[in-house]
């Protein structure tokens, strides 16, 4: 494996592909952001002018992309990998979408005789400048293999989950998981406000007590000190629950509390809060009750 083709250098993006690029690996990039390519390739990396062009040239494609309408357009639309790639060639999707999607795109590249792998990543933008995601890989486990190299490169924990689209449900799980826990945070703190606790106090109960979770623990201190631009924003984070919706209908599973937490999203939404993180979550509640949970010293009106 000589040449690995990049394509989204986003938040997260552009990190994993600084590491492959630090690791040795002959790194190729793409995206929309022309200063985001320069960035790349100010460190070395070299730039192709579209997915086609990559596909004919490389051994291996990364992807990082936003969301599943991208992903597919990358790979299936009219300049798209599959119009360039050769038999054998093995195309990655970092990002974190649709499962179903996932599958039809496999099922695609494989006419075509091109390995196709879905090994979404866990872990903030910090560690992805650390090179210490978590990876989720579905796919075959000769590919994970081949790709082991440069998989370390930019992250500390590999999981080989299964077979494809594997991967993309080990990350719906953990981000489910935290949603629900992200929308609990976003109810019940604004109560403990409209009741009179101290928010700084109750704030060292949830992340030390049996209440604890991450979700509490990375963002009420940021809702503390009123701010929310620190971490995915809501209107990104909604395609997880868009994908369960997905799942819950077509296999009949039934989802009440992801149902639920579907719902704070959706009114999130709706009052506007889609560019800020999930802490945010917590307006739509302090809204209703005419709190904020915030340190005392801020004294903050309540949101309009």
């Amino acid at each position: 494996m000589k040449k690995i083709g990049f394509i989204g250098l986003g938040q997260m993006g552009k990190w994993m592909s600084l590491n492959l690029v630090k690791a040795g690996f002959d790194v190729w990039v793409l995206d929309i952001n022309p200063e985001a390519v320069t960035f790349l390739t100010d460190q070395g990396a070299k730039a192709f002018e579209s997915p086609a062009e990559m596909a004919q040239r490389v051994e291996v494609i990364f992807m990082s992309l936003p969301n599943t309408e991208i992903v597919e357009s990358v790979v299936l639309g009219e300049k798209g990998i599959i119009h360039g790639a050769k038999q054998g060639l093995i195309v990655v999707d970092l990002s974190t979408i649709g499962y179903l999607p996932t599958l039809e795109i496999a099922r695609r590249l494989r006419q075509r005789k091109i390995a196709f792998a879905d090994a979404p990543v866990s872990g903030m933008e910090m560690r992805a400048k650390e090179g210490a995601l978590t990876i989720m890989f579905g796919g075959e486990e000769s590919v994970f293999e081949t790709l082991r190299p440069a998989f370390n490169a930019i992250g500390n924990s590999l999981v080989y989950m299964g077979a494809v689209g594997s991967g993309q449900l080990a990350k719906l799980i953990n981000q489910l998981l935290f949603n629900i826990s992200c929308a609990g945070v976003a109810e019940v703190l604004p109560m403990a406000a409209k009741l009179g606790l101290d928010p700084e106090k109750i704030t060292q109960v949830i992340t030390t007590g049996t209440g604890r979770s991450f979700a509490a623990e990375f963002f009420v201190p940021l809702a503390l000190e009123n701010r929310f631009d620190e971490g995915y924003p809501i209107k990104h984070a909604y395609k997880d629950l868009i994908s369960a919706a997905e799942i819950s209908v077509h296999k009949k599973i039934p989802l009440p509390l992801v149902h639920a937490t579907t719902t704070t999203f959706q009114l999130a939404l709706a009052e506007g809060l889609g560019d800020e993180n999930k802490g945010s979550l917590i307006k739509v509640f302090e809204r209703k009750l005419g709190v904020e949970f915030r340190k005392k010293e801020k004294n903050h009106e309540p949101s309009p």
